[in-house]
């Protein structure tokens, strides 16, 4: 279910994405201080500029929760972002997601100039 729901978030499918929640589901972005409504959420989803790919990197089931960390670029690649959900299902539809939102990109300049850390892949 975690897989076709993604599928349809980043295929910014309207009538797919609202199928996996219930009724008077929220979803929270932590890094930006917003809650939307489910409707809000596709909204901001679907009225995204561009169009999107991505893929999932890990899942990790613990109760009623599941974690997922995903990849997400434009179609072009010219950037990309990973993105922590915690989607907490009440059967098997999503009540809350709470999600946590960063920009890849190169460490700053101060670790890079102390010689810290290595890259992963």
């Amino acid at each position: 279910m975690i897989e076709q729901f993604w599928k349809a978030v980043l295929a910014q499918d309207r009538d797919g994405i609202r199928r996996f929640f219930r009724d008077g589901a929220h979803v929270n972005w932590h890094c930006t201080n917003e809650r939307f409504t489910v409707d809000e959420f596709i909204r901001a989803n679907c009225e995204y500029p561009g169009r999107w790919g991505g893929e999932i990197e890990r899942v990790e089931n613990a109760g009623d929760v599941t974690v997922t960390v995903v990849r997400v670029y434009p179609k072009d690649r010219s950037c990309s972002f990973h993105v922590v959900s915690f989607i907490r299902l009440e059967g098997d539809k999503i009540a809350s997601v709470d999600e946590y939102w960063a920009d890849d990109g190169v460490p700053p300049q101060w670790r890079r100039e102390l010689d810290l850390g290595r890259p992963i892949r």
